[in-house]
């Protein structure tokens, strides 16, 4: 008799562990998948490239519709699992479907957070998440020009590069004094504005938004300093929110995202959880690689194999911009850090920094010359 696995979550950590399961054991489980997308698994991170002229959605899909029919696995697409009774071990839609488990691994991502900004639920104000917020972008850029990104974080930038990709004016608003302050240092941003400056983008750093403006759509954003930018479109895009409702009215320990153990347990047995929405030792990753490392983990686990314990992964981030090359890893601040190496080249636009502590190396910022 097949143990029944259900996966809350088409998203790449559900669908990574899946494949993790089915290459160790494709026998062993009746695994069922429900996905609050109406699609198929596919690659959040290339979102940008969607927005991007030369992709379409099929460039981005990972697994397609046949991939789940040819490995036996049953996908509902367009579903989202409002309730897990733990008692009887069963899920339930919200259009009423309900599904047994033996075996639960929760996968619910996270949803862009959005900021206690006045006007923030008006039209023409979205964040940049999903295929169906590319799809939106792309829409408003056949009618309207200007569009503002608030945020210069990582995900900030992909998105104001889609935009000019798009035609549009572009703006990013950002509150701290550079960009992508999490991970590099004032350095290496000034030489990634720069060359984003000579793509088109313009920038308004330390900047607070406190009101967007417009009668029935956005108009434009009033800042705390008084001043005023007009715009049509506006995109969040600062940061993100581990999804984990789902969890905490079902019972599960949860703090910022769920928690779970080296073997990615949650505090209810027969329950996992992984990727986004997991919180192990205190962090949840909003990271690819993290995620692939988790679920390679829980697919041993979950197959009753031997495994070393997940511990944790080095954060790094890589920028996905036109000809523009950025990695940073681990810890770059300077507080309780020493820089061992820094390399400046004015002319080639190549700076290199290594942090150390202890005689150990803490984290690195590349900019420009990232091979």
């Amino acid at each position: 008799m097949m143990k029944k696995l259900v996966v809350v979550g088409n998203g790449m950590a559900g669908i990574k562990c899946v494949e993790e399961i089915l290459n160790l054991e494709p026998e062993r489980f009746q695994i069922t998948i429900f996905g609050a997308e109406p699609r198929p698994g596919y690659n959040r991170v290339l979102l940008s490239k969607m927005l991007q002229e030369e992709s379409s959605f099929k460039h981005i899909v990972t697994h397609d519709w046949d991939w789940y029919e040819e490995n036996g696995v049953k996908l509902y697409a367009g579903e989202r699992v409002c309730r897990i009774d733990v008692a009887t071990g069963m899920v339930e839609t919200e259009s009423g479907m309900k599904e047994p488990y033996d075996m639960l691994i929760l996968a619910t991502g996270s949803l862009p957070f959005i900021p206690p900004i006045p006007g923030v639920r008006k039209q023409g104000v979205i964040a940049f998440r999903d295929v169906n917020d590319c799809e939106t972008m792309a829409r408003y850029a056949k009618t309207y020009r200007r569009a503002t990104v608030i945020g210069g974080g990582l995900l900030g930038l992909e998105a104001a590069q889609g935009l000019l990709n798009l035609g549009m004016e572009t703006e990013v608003v950002h509150n701290a004094q550079y960009l992508m302050n999490r991970q590099l240092d004032r350095t290496a941003a000034v030489l990634l504005q720069r060359k984003l400056k000579e793509q088109g983008m313009r920038f308004h750093l330390a900047k607070e938004t406190v009101n967007i403006i417009g009668r029935n759509r956005a108009q434009g954003l009033m800042f705390a300093d008084g001043n005023r930018l007009d715009t049509d479109l506006v995109v969040l895009a600062v940061g993100i929110r581990p999804n984990i409702e789902l969890a905490q009215d079902s019972g599960l320990t949860v703090n910022r995202a769920i928690v779970v153990d080296d073997y990615m347990r949650t505090s209810i047995p027969g329950i996992y959880a992984v990727g986004e929405c997991a919180e192990h030792r205190g962090i949840s990753y909003g990271l690819v690689a993290p995620l692939y490392e988790q679920g390679k983990v829980l697919a041993k686990v979950i197959c009753g194999r031997e495994t070393a314990p997940y511990e944790g992964t080095i954060p790094y981030a890589q920028l996905k911009v036109a000809g523009i090359h950025v990695f940073s890893a681990g810890d770059i601040r300077d507080e309780g850090n020493e820089t061992a190496v820094m390399e400046y080249n004015g002319m080639l636009e190549v700076y290199k920094k290594v942090m150390m502590h202890g005689g150990a190396v803490t984290g690195a910022i590349l900019y420009g010359d990232t091979a």
